[in-house]
C-alpha cells in the first residue's frame, strides 16, 4: 500500500490574535483622563474614578479599560455605545455611563464626561468622574448620582 498523497490540514490550530487596544494611542479623538478631588484650599483628596476603577475585580477592571480606550478613539460624540456607553438623562444630561457587568450579576459603572472645551487641551477629555458599583436590580441613591 503506498501513503496518501492528498495534503492534509496541519494538526496544529492557528492562534487568533486579539485586535483589543491595551492603551490609548496619541492618535485617538480623545485623551483618557481622571477628575482630582481637591478641598477649598485646593489640597489633593482623591481620585475617586480612578480609585473605584482600581478596587474593581481584576477581569471588570480590563472591560473597563478597554472600553474606555474604545471609546477615546471614537470620534467626539460619535460612538455608538453598543449597550455600554449611555447618554444620561435629566439631572444628569451631559455625562456618560461606561457600564461593566461582573460576576454574581453585580453591576460596575463610571460616570463620564467628554470634555471638548478642556484648558491647554490639545483634543477632548473622556474625563472619568466616579465610579459606583451596585448589586443586580438596585438602583443607585440621589447621593451616588
Amino acid at each position: 500500500m503506498s501513503p496518501d498523497k492528498r495534503p492534509r490540514k496541519s494538526p496544529i490550530k492557528s492562534v487568533v490574535r486579539s485586535t483589543v487596544k491595551l492603551e490609548s494611542d496619541p492618535h485617538d479623538a480623545h485623551d483618557i483622563v481622571y477628575f482630582q478631588q481637591t478641598d477649598e484650599r485646593g489640597l489633593k483628596l482623591g481620585v475617586p474614578g480612578r480609585e473605584a476603577l482600581n478596587s474593581w475585580p481584576p477581569g471588570v477592571r480590563a472591560k473597563a479599560r478597554a472600553r474606555l480606550i474604545t471609546v477615546a478613539a471614537a470620534p467626539p460624540y460619535r460612538f455608538s455605545g453598543g449597550g455600554y456607553w449611555e447618554a444620561m438623562s435629566d439631572e444628569m444630561a451631559g455625562m456618560y455611563e461606561l457600564r461593566v457587568d461582573g460576576e454574581s450579576r453585580h453591576h460596575y459603572r463610571l460616570f463620564c464626561v467628554i470634555d471638548a472645551r478642556a484648558q491647554r487641551a490639545i483634543k477632548p477629555y473622556v474625563a472619568v468622574i466616579q465610579g459606583p458599583d451596585k448589586s443586580f436590580r438596585t438602583t443607585f441613591t440621589s447621593s451616588q448620582y
